[in-house]
């Protein structure tokens, strides 16, 4: 007897299995991109927040100071969900090298370059620069990892930024023609896009270990640098002593330190793992639009039509950099 003939890939068969596996492969890409688009929205959203905390004790704290206790903070937490097995973490002394970089890049740069250029800036210079952000971190992908952004994805990350500019320039635009603010500002964002890059590019580290590594060397910088400054200035027990002291400083570095950086930085780096540079970027500018509302919200600040104008632009602006993605797509 003649054994049963296989149905051909291109029979009906073949086709309908062939069919299932790309809507199987679909379906993975559509979690995946939810999956990165949560992580990203969720990140920003913290990010945006923060404001409200740092808001409310610059006037009586310095940046070091801040930066020193926020990831000091941050690394304690990290290391108490070490020792009690909620995370893990296997660095290989291979993988060192590109987590140092990452770590390098975000936080001891980008916040380092960042805080002193806002010093020197005003606060409409250093908001339009650091708005650049998502453009600038298309062109890192472009060049280092040579993806090559879609249209809808170019038109929209730019229309996010002018969202963010449109929000900045509505509070008024002031000049300190200060060059070397300028610069800082520039390095910060350079900093950042080569952030996102490293990130995409460690595939081989875990979100976690990468999280890790960035609050570890955030840590031994800034907090090295506080004390030290601290200890030049004779104020070494008040700073130690500073969060017991002040309720509304203690509050604000528990944000910072465990939202607005351990989560954060997880999210982001989960959203860059997931969606890519280009697509998480393109989220950036959310941050600045959470900013403005919890400012309105809670600290009873004005909200004028062209800010929301400038959160229109930015949401608009988000939909069609991801509108033709795994999630969005008609």
């Amino acid at each position: 007897m003649m054994p049963d003939k296989q149905p051909e890939h291109g029979g009906p068969t073949g086709r309908a299995q062939e069919s299932g596996r790309i809507r199987a492969g679909m379906t993975e890409i559509q979690k995946r991109t939810l999956i990165g688009c949560v992580c990203a929205v969720s990140c920003e959203t913290l990010f945006g927040l923060s404001y409200l905390f740092t808001k409310k004790i610059t006037s009586d704290v310095d940046a070091v100071t801040l930066l020193g206790w926020r990831f000091l903070l941050a690394f304690i937490m990290m290391n108490i969900l070490l020792a009690t097995g909620y995370i893990n973490i296997n660095i290989k002394k291979k993988h060192l090298p590109s987590l140092l970089k990452i770590a390098f890049l975000q936080p001891i740069a980008y916040f380092t370059c960042e805080t002193f250029g806002i010093q020197m800036t005003t606060a409409s210079e250093s908001g339009a620069i650091i708005a650049s952000i998502p453009i600038a971190s298309l062109a890192a992908s472009i060049l280092f990892l040579h993806k090559k952004p879609t249209r809808f994805q170019t038109f929209g990350i730019c229309l996010t930024v002018l969202g963010v500019v449109v929000c900045v320039i509505a509070k008024g635009f002031e000049s300190s023609f200060n060059g070397i603010g300028y610069i800082m500002l520039c390095m910060a964002v350079l900093s950042y896009s080569l952030y996102c890059v490293s990130a995409e590019k460690a595939y081989a580290t875990t979100n976690i270990e990468k999280t890790y590594a960035m609050i570890a060397c955030g840590a031994c910088f800034f907090t090295t640098m506080a004390i030290g400054r601290s200890i030049a200035a004779g104020t070494a027990v008040d700073w130690f002593m500073l969060p017991l002291q002040n309720t509304e400083f203690l509050f604000s570095v528990i944000y910072l330190g465990i939202a607005s950086s351990v989560l954060s930085f997880l999210l982001f780096n989960m959203s860059i793992s997931y969606i890519g540079t280009n697509k998480a970027s393109s989220f950036v500018g959310i941050s600045t639009a959470v900013s403005i509302l919890a400012g309105v919200f809670v600290l009873d600040e004005d909200f004028s039509a062209m800010q929301c104008y400038g959160t229109l632009i930015i949401l608009l602006g988000v939909y069609i950099a991801n509108m033709k993605s795994g999630l969005l797509k008609r």
